[in-house]
């Protein structure tokens, strides 16, 4: 649409009093001009205002949390709060996101589908395709731009994981960031995960230090939550808050401190199979299964617990102990918001939505789990290692996952886990809603068929907003999720919501009336194995084998019905197909094929005043990093640059009179230190990486340490996914034995990155 027909389109909009967001045209004026004010009659604009009594909203998301892992959905990690809601609102146990983080995001912001919306994967695993760009696109507004323009203050907290790497710079640009797309105030991180004692934060589009740091991100957030919504009501109390809180946890890394781990102590050594039995029974109790549902046998590649060693199940064992402490921690911090809304007399018109789990249980964490530190744990298979570092789990110097038999564990009843969207286990997640006002059944259970895409309908209706169709000058494509307000006072009330596909990666599957036709697809596949190794070749699509379940007779897929019915599986294909095409998802392709390879420049100079972290893609061939600086005097001292943290990375900095390189992989440290002193004035300090595992340092031109036989990975690597520092170490810190940040007290003029691209 050009220009001008947008005006005339915003023109008509406004002569029929349809609400125009984010548009504010001035206003023909309604009072008297006179030469004095004594001959005027004085006129304000009017502002658009909520509904009288309207409520306030807050969505509540976690992150990798399976349908069977909350006590509030059977589970055995207490959720009392979780539990609370529930009880005093309503379960919905055929609630379905899209099996992944970004996509169920995009859903849920936008009410439509998520390669509708450009979000078939990951935003940093975008591709040239209308259904994977990795951007939202602007004629798809989110439900801060809805609600913001229905008199609504809104704010965002937590994970966004919709921007491209690209955009996330200091420059921009910012039109897709939170306050970009609606949101007033944002809090939170910008990617896929963060470290959950030293995260990356930003606020709105700045990013922010805050180390040293003495707080867990879940106390983080729901400190800022219950100041966001203090401040609010102190100045305006008569108007409704839009709060979309998304939780760092429980995506890995699973960090939590030893109080709340212990508290599970000894209370998953009988095993994942024994904890799946427990919490099907626990769910049958509350009523949570459809009639007939059966457990499914324990998935390929998970071991039976009865054949474990007694160091596997130890360490397997203290994995769950650690994960189910972090999951009972972030319901105690939800619930310090949930209380202070009571508190405050704001809980009863508080429309909250509580999704636990943006998709199914993690299997990032191999099938023994996964500390994420050293040279020696590559593989996550080596027990001795975890075993020798079990007390370090949860702590600040692990990035631990647990092992996929937890995961299926967490599933239960489903089979499968996060990211196979043919399956249950990665799209079936539990959802919450909590309305006093509004709902008058307590503790009610829900069936209907519904999707993540359905909440921002849901929530338009029941507040009674309305959906601009124009917003910022772009003409708004139709919101394709489904309502499901009539079912809050009608249990009985059938399904509007009657088709579904999902996709991702190649895995795919189309759900009508209660019948589903699936495929799974392995993200990359070597002759019959699956494998995260991205050198292997895609398996051909004409190789994938689809299947055919009915849901209304078989809710977790169990028997697969293709060979009895080929008429229906037809007839599913074919739908599939059309949905397919009407939503962008072709075409499909498997998880890492089609990605562009990261610019990685032969040249990259950053100047001194930088007071945030740089991205810099390293390739493989040698790298030269060069450090211009300037002291005033031999105490002087302090952070040069630093990249990557606890976790590894690197350091170069002055101490106690000396020039120092620190190399941490995150087990160990390795420190260069220079056979000569600083110069007071002008010093050029030059590292060579080089391609035969060593690294030699330089001070004005000579040749002052070197360290061989290294593993460079872990300390140029996280350059490109935190990011370099200047003049200090910010958020995580490389290494303890500096007092971090660790200003430095001279100048250091330019950074220069340069390297042989490969």
């Amino acid at each position: 649409m050009n220009i001008n027909k947008i005006l005339i389109a915003a023109a008509t909009l406004f002569g029929t009093n349809t609400l125009i967001a984010q548009h504010q045209p001035i206003q023909p004026f309604q009072g008297k001009v006179g030469k004095t004010l004594d001959e005027s009659t004085q006129w304000w604009p009017e502002k658009v205002k909520a509904k009288k009594d309207a409520p306030n909203v807050l969505w509540i998301l976690l992150d990798d949390a399976g349908f069977g892992s909350s006590s509030a959905f059977g589970g055995l990690v207490e959720t009392p709060n979780f539990e609370a809601l529930a009880n005093n609102g309503l379960r919905y146990t055929n609630f379905h996101t899209t099996g992944i983080c970004s996509p169920t995001r995009a859903a849920l912001l936008t009410g439509r589908n998520h390669h509708k919306v450009a979000m078939g994967h990951h935003a940093e695993l975008g591709i040239g395709e209308p259904g994977y760009l990795g951007e939202i696109p602007l004629e798809a507004g989110t439900v801060a731009e809805i609600f913001r323009e229905n008199g609504y203050n809104t704010f965002a907290l937590g994970k966004w994981h919709g921007i491209q790497p690209a955009q996330q710079s200091l420059n921009g640009p910012f039109n897709r960031y939170p306050t970009g797309r609606g949101f007033e105030q944002f809090y939170g991180f910008y990617g896929g995960a963060t470290d959950q004692w030293h995260p990356q934060l930003s606020d709105g589009i700045n990013e922010i230090n805050i180390e040293p740091n003495t707080k867990h991100l879940n106390e983080l957030l729901a400190d800022k939550a219950i100041s966001y919504i203090a401040n609010q009501k102190s100045t305006d109390p008569e108007k409704p808050f839009f709060v979309y809180y998304a939780t760092g946890a429980t995506h890995s890394p699973h960090h939590v401190a030893k109080e709340w781990s212990d508290k599970y102590k000894g209370k998953f050594d009988k095993g994942w199979d024994w904890y799946r039995q427990e919490v099907f029974k626990r769910q049958t109790v509350l009523g949570l299964l459809q009639k007939g549902t059966v457990l499914p046998p324990r998935q390929a590649g998970v071991q039976d617990w009865n054949s474990l060693s007694a160091d596997e199940k130890k360490v397997y064992a203290r994995f769950m102990e650690n994960y189910a402490g972090f999951l009972a921690y972030t319901d105690h911090e939800i619930g310090r918001v949930v209380d202070f809304l009571k508190r405050s007399d704001l809980l009863d018109n508080t429309l909250i939505f509580l999704i636990i789990g943006d998709n199914g249980g993690s299997k990032e964490g191999t099938y023994s789990g996964s500390l994420g530190i050293g040279e020696r744990n590559t593989a996550g298979s080596n027990v001795p290692f975890l075993l020798e570092n079990l007390d370090k789990i949860g702590t600040e110097k692990s990035n631990p996952n647990y092992p996929l038999g937890w995961s299926q564990a967490c599933n239960t009843p489903f089979r499968y886990w996060k990211s196979d969207a043919n399956s249950e286990g990665a799209t079936h997640n539990p959802l919450i809603v909590h309305w006093p006002n509004g709902i008058k059944e307590k503790g009610g259970i829900r069936t209907q068929y519904s999707h993540v895409s359905d909440i921002l309908p849901t929530t338009v209706e029941l507040a009674k907003v309305s959906v601009p169709e124009i917003i910022n000058g772009y003409p708004q494509w139709p919101i394709q999720g489904t309502s499901f307000a009539f079912s809050f006072n009608d249990g009985k009330a059938p399904t509007r919501h009657h088709v579904q596909y999902y996709e991702l990666h190649g895995g795919r599957s189309i759900y009508k009336d209660g019948w589903k036709a699936s495929v799974y697809h392995p993200r990359n596949y070597s002759g019959d194995t699956a494998s995260t190794d991205p050198n292997f070749n895609p398996r051909p699509f004409s190789q994938d084998k689809w299947e055919l379940y009915n849901l209304n007779e078989d809710w977790n897929e169990i028997n697969d019905l293709a060979s009895k019915n080929p008429e229906k599986l037809k007839e599913l294909q074919d739908l599939f197909d059309s949905e397919a095409k009407n939503n962008n998802v072709y075409p499909l392709h498997s998880y890492q094929e089609g990605l562009a390879k990261p610019v990685i420049k032969p040249k990259t100079v950053i100047l001194e005043g930088v007071s945030q972290k740089i991205q810099v893609n390293i390739g493989k061939g040698a790298v030269t990093i060069t450090a211009s600086i300037e002291t005033s005097n031999k105490t002087d001292e302090g952070v040069i640059f630093a990249n990557g943290g606890l976790l590894g990375g690197s350091s170069l900095y002055i101490k106690d009179g000396k020039l120092q390189y620190i190399l941490n992989n995150g087990l160990e440290e390795k420190i260069l230190t220079a056979s000569k002193p600083i110069n007071i004035g002008k010093n050029t300090i030059k590292l060579e990486y080089t391609d035969s595992k060593s690294i030699i340092l330089f001070l004005n031109g000579e040749k002052v340490a070197e360290e061989t036989n290294i593993n460079r990975g872990k300390y140029l690597n996280s350059i490109s996914s935190e990011g370099i520092s200047v003049g200090k170490d910010l958020n995580s810190p490389v290494t303890k034995s500096y007092p971090w940040p660790f200003a430095f007290k001279g100048k250091v003029t330019k950074i220069v990155i340069e390297q042989s691209v490969q």
